[in-house]
Order: structure tokens, then C-alpha cells, then sequence
């Protein structure tokens, strides 16, 4: 299939772009003039990491653009989007998540493309912040055009895992909310998920679905992530646990202040997409029994966020927290 794919120079972009490729169909990769993390990669650098693609350059978020620089009047099968805001704050994901995503799908209607996959989030079952009501908003939008649609929804991401390695080395606590049992999920490779947004094209079980996925295993709790990660570099667990009230507190002073100072507003927003994390597990939420249920969370793939940890111990890999930064 000739495919176009946004998104395309994020990790997940990376690695799905990755898969199609090695499932044989043509990509063709519209990307900012700057990717990478802080705008740091050349055009050169994205040609390179995007090898085996056609890399056109524009502005996501203008039709415009999209329509000259992207589709450029040429025939395509599908569009692959792992479009996603960079901060998650309100402004941002009404832009990113809702309006470029919903001006990119009425292009491909007009352009006559059937099939549209969609990378969401598992987060979205429970909105309760402003960039899962803008993926929802989009979401219902996709539902209804009439498209061959996929919406995957991943887990937690290996990426987001593994802000503390650092910490620990450096002889630092590893930190928990809360007794570090709050939440769990099944953490999903980049490669994994690449190969499961690839999938959907050609799978027609994957066609009109809503698509929850995490990764092979058990759930997994922070408290077991730290556990992990102390065996691993041979050191004897120290943790800090910080109160989920903490939290609180912090929204409440930056969202008063923020009404004075409106940075101070998206700072707001921040921490509770922080404490969203911390407090709700990435996993199937069972609506009969009103909690997560590991057990209806489906699982693909083969590589384990512990193997990942190993390889990134050994130097064998190495995660560009960018923007996602955590600890």
C-alpha cells in the first residue's frame, strides 16, 4: 500500500515507520523542517533516521501545507497517523490532537484515501484532562467518516519508564507515589507497537475498532519497576515515597496563581497529567467491576520493559527522554 504517515519522527513515528516498511509498503513521511528532540535534528539527520521512506518537509498543522508539500495530489492507500502534542496542556492538544488531526482526515476524504489509523491513547477511557477530550473529540470525528478506521490505544510506553535509571545510579532513591502499588500497566516497545499500527492496513480484524494493546507479560507496578532496576545495577532499594497530596497541593497553588500568571496555568495542567499518571493504571478499565483489569488488557509482542532496562544498562541502548522528562 502507499502509505502517508505523520508523526513520523517521534519514537513510536520512528519505529512504525520502521514496520511498514518491512511489511512492504511505500511511506512517504511529511515531518517538520526541525525534528527530534528541541528541534535538534537537520533535514539530513531525518532523511537518515527515516531511511528507506520519501521525506517531504511542511507544517503539519496548515492544510495547506499538508495538501502542497504532503499529498502533493498523489494517490494514496492509507494515512498513518501518530500525530500527538508535545505537552499535553489544553492549547496545545486542541491544536495538535484534535484540529491538525481533524483538518489531515478531511484531506483524505477529499483526496479519495479509504483508510485511516490512528495512534490514541488507553488513557482516554477515563477523561479526565484536557488532551483526552481533544483525542476523544477526534476519535468520534474518525468513527463517523465513513473510513475503514483503526484506533490503537498502547499502554504505557517503554520511553516513560525509564526516567529513573540515572537517578539510581547516581545513588538516588527511586521514587514512588503513594507505596508504589497505585497503578500498573503492560508496557508496550516502540518496535511492538510499530508492528501492530502497521498490522492494521492489512488486517481486517483490526478494521472499525478501537484497539486497547500493551505488551507481553504481567502488569507490572512502580514498586516492581524500582525492585528491577536495584537488582539490575546491584544495589541495595532506597525509595522515596511522595504523598499522591502532595500533588494536590501543588495543582491548587499553580492554578490559583495561574489566574494572574497565565504560564503558571499550563504548569497547572501539568501537574495533574502527573498526578493522572500517578494515580490511574494504563490498562483496560472493566466498566462492570469500575476498576482496571490486567486480565482484559491484550497483550502483543515480544520484547519486556525489563528486557529493555537490561539493554539500556549495558549501554546496548539508550532513550531520549526529551520533552518527557519526568525525574
Amino acid at each position: 500500500m502507499r502509505v502517508l504517515l505523520l508523526g513520523a519522527t517521534g519514537t513510536i513515528g520512528l519505529a512504525t515507520a520502521r514496520a511498514l516498511l518491512s511489511s512492504g509498503h511505500e511511506v512517504v513521511c511529511l515531518v517538520r523542517d526541525k525534528a527530534g528532540v528541541k528541534g535538534s535534528w537537520t533535514a539530513e539527520k531525518t532523511r537518515e533516521r527515516l531511511a528507506g521512506t520519501q521525506v517531504r518537509f511542511g507544517d503539519v498543522q496548515s492544510a495547506e501545507s499538508v495538501q502542497i508539500h504532503g499529498l502533493q495530489g498523489e494517490y494514496f492507500d492509507a494515512v498513518v497517523s501518530c500525530l500527538a502534542s508535545r505537552t499535553g496542556t489544553p492549547r496545545d492538544a486542541w491544536a495538535v490532537d484534535y484540529q491538525a488531526q481533524s483538518q489531515l482526515l478531511k484531506l483524505a476524504q477529499a483526496a479519495g484515501i479509504k483508510q485511516f489509523v490512528l495512534l490514541s491513547a488507553i488513557c482516554v477511557q477515563k477523561p479526565l484532562l484536557g488532551f483526552q477530550q481533544a483525542k476523544l473529540a477526534f476519535e468520534k470525528e474518525l468513527i463517523e467518516s465513513g473510513l475503514i478506521y483503526s484506533i490503537v490505544r498502547p499502554t504505557a510506553f517503554f520511553k516513560s519508564l525509564s526516567g529513573q535509571i540515572q537517578r539510581l545510579k547516581q545513588g538516588k532513591p527511586f521514587l514512588l507515589f503513594g507505596d508504589g502499588r497505585l497503578t500498573a500497566c503492560k508496557p508496550i516497545s516502540d518496535d511492538d507497537l510499530g508492528h501492530f499500527i502497521a498490522a492494521c492496513l492489512s488486517d481486517a480484524d483490526k478494521h472499525k475498532r478501537v484497539l486497547p494493546i500493551g505488551g507481553p507479560g504481567e502488569a507490572i507496578t512502580p514498586l516492581q519497576q524500582g525492585e528491577y532496576l536495584f537488582k539490575l545495577l546491584g544495589k541495595t532499594p532506597k525509595y522515596k515515597h511522595v504523598p499522591v497530596g502532595l500533588l494536590d497541593v501543588i495543582i491548587n497553588v499553580l492554578k490559583t496563581l495561574g489566574k494572574l500568571i497565565p504560564s503558571l496555568a499550563d504548569k497547572a495542567e501539568l501537574a495533574r497529567i502527573g498526578r493522572y499518571y500517578a494515580t490511574e493504571s494504563m490498562l483496560v478499565w472493566n466498566t462492570q467491576t469500575q476498576g482496571y483489569d490486567a486480565d482484559a488488557t491484550p497483550s502483543f509482542g515480544k520484547q519486556t520493559l525489563f528486557e529493555h532496562y537490561e539493554h539500556l544498562v549495558a549501554g546496548q541502548a539508550d532513550v531520549q527522554l526529551g520533552d518527557h522528562s519526568v525525574f
